[in-house]
């Protein structure tokens, strides 16, 4: 695509050195810069892509698009802002593909990658061919990617979905993470549904305030548009049993459908029973009822499970065919993750990093255990640190035997998070072992039949990160080693 034809896209820039050359690729990133890229300077929270114009061009970039005219031998198109102005030419440059694929986005504190996996499974189950973007991976029909952030950048979207395009992907279902709303990085994307989990305490290092929380979720369903479409209807799929449905229902233009347990929700469940092997429920919905069963356990799963078959609803699946694809269900990596190693006690892995999450799981969790609940868990660095003693005060109300360590401390003293977290449970009762490695290890060395085990707030992580040095830590392959050497060291006994 030539440059001019993609400038029409914007309604206002000035341009300086005025040429017209061949655009082969758009970058933001000027390592990755090519022969015939177009780069984006966009300012971060740390670095300024203005700096790094000089070495995109020297890298071959046939175009800068920037805030100020820089002195560089390739046309430089200053805008007032790089970043919408990216948003707006990668979904011109790559053929608008969110216009021809049916996208399904998820935000909400908890349970986004779980409902986005259930929502991938039912359509799969429909033989449709799907993509999922989210925080384990971005997956094309059978084929994944590593992935940083749970919502990439704008121009990683859009070439995503150019290939889901390319490769007869019918429907992409995608997290949209709160930081993704209000850096924009899903502008440009055309929204079929939008489905709200929930909102609970996270992110307030970032956002300041829940109502600002709030505020961002609320850009995923106003950005719905603002039409009816007989031929493409448009749908909000709220959790009414959260507080904050009512004002996300008022934000958005496009048809509401509710979910939940408490209420007169759209979709709902009934007659819920929970047992070792699953639980199941009858769902109520506006096209009739069925009983779900499902080899996952929680209320929290119910959630998911609600969101997932309202969200199949509104995209015209059959209830029947929504409900057997949920059938089969397994929990996904870092989620309520077993590890089992022969033990004869349940070592449980989840993501829970929110006192929310934390709660839903241990509830759970008091739900089968018959003896002591051990609960290894810590807090990021670098992040909300007002959530740490109150994920103290939840592992001290829900467990027997809390035991306080490090998560990724990140730029931070171990020893300090750690402190703010023992500030919230002063008196109680708990343990403090900084190495998170130790952690497990005295949690499983002392657990023993009808005890249970969860090691909470990294899930699917493979990484800790310590200052600036990101080390291999799988929680997941620390546990079986310390279950391996402890029936071992039984064994020898």
């Amino acid at each position: 695509m030539k440059l001019q034809e993609l400038l029409q896209v914007l309604p206002f820039y000035k341009i300086f050195h005025s040429s017209d050359p061949e655009i082969l690729s758009l970058e933001n990133d000027h390592r990755k810069v090519k022969k015939g890229s177009l780069f984006f300077c966009i300012e971060g929270t740390k670095t300024d892509g203005h700096r790094f114009a000089r070495e995109a061009v020297d890298n071959g970039a046939a175009a800068v698009v920037a805030k100020r005219p820089l002195p560089l031998n390739v046309p430089v198109v200053v805008v007032n802002d790089t970043a919408r102005a990216m948003a707006v030419m990668a979904d011109a440059f790559y053929g608008r593909p969110s216009h021809s694929l049916r996208v399904i986005g998820i935000t909400g504190t908890n349970g986004k990658t779980t409902v986005s996996h259930m929502i991938d499974q039912i359509f799969r189950s429909v033989r449709q061919k799907t993509g999922l973007i989210g925080t384990l991976y971005v997956k094309i029909a059978e084929d994944t990617y590593e992935t940083k952030n749970t919502t990439p950048d704008c121009l990683t979207l859009q070439k995503h979905l150019h290939e889901m395009k390319k490769r007869n992907v019918a429907v992409v279902t995608m997290e949209v993470s709160s930081h993704a709303l209000d850096q924009g990085r899903v502008r440009g994307i055309d929204f079929d549904v939008a489905v709200f989990t929930n909102l609970t305490q996270d992110h307030l290092d970032y956002h300041r305030t829940m109502d600002e929380y709030l505020r961002v979720k609320s850009l995923l369903f106003s950005q719905l548009g603002n039409h009816y479409n007989g031929k493409r209807k448009k749908f909000a799929i709220l959790n009414k049993d959260d507080g904050a449905a009512d004002l996300l229902a008022r934000s958005t233009s496009a048809h509401v459908l509710t979910y939940g347990i408490k209420g007169d929700a759209d979709v709902r469940a009934e007659a819920i029973r929970y047992s070792n092997r699953g639980m199941s429920y009858r769902v109520i919905t506006p096209v009739g009822e069925e009983t779900v069963e499902m080899k996952l356990i929680g209320e929290f799963n119910v959630y998911n499970s609600l969101a997932a078959i309202a969200c199949g609803i509104a995209c015209g699946l059959k209830l029947e065919e929504i409900v057997e694809g949920l059938r089969d269900f397994r929990s996904v990596p870092g989620r309520f993750e077993l590890v089992d190693c022969g033990q004869p006690f349940p070592v449980i892995v989840d993501y829970a990093h929110t006192p929310d999450s934390l709660e839903n799981v241990l509830k759970t969790i008091r739900s089968f255990a018959e003896g002591r609940i051990f609960v290894v868990v810590g807090c990021g660095g670098d992040r909300d640190p007002k959530k740490r003693p109150i994920m103290a005060q939840v592992a001290c109300r829900y467990g027997t035997d809390p035991i306080f360590t490090s998560d990724n401390p990140r730029s931070e003293d171990p020893l300090k998070i750690l402190a703010d977290m023992e500030a919230g449970v002063r008196g109680l009762h708990y343990e403090i072992i900084p190495d998170r490695k130790e952690a497990i290890g005295r949690a499983i060395s002392q657990a023993s039949s009808g005890d249970v085990v969860l090691i909470a707030g990294k899930g699917h992580e493979t990484y800790q990160i310590v200052g600036d040095r990101v080390f291999e830590f799988d929680d997941r392959l620390v546990a079986k080693q310390c279950i391996e050497d402890r029936l071992k060291k039984d064994r020898l006994a």
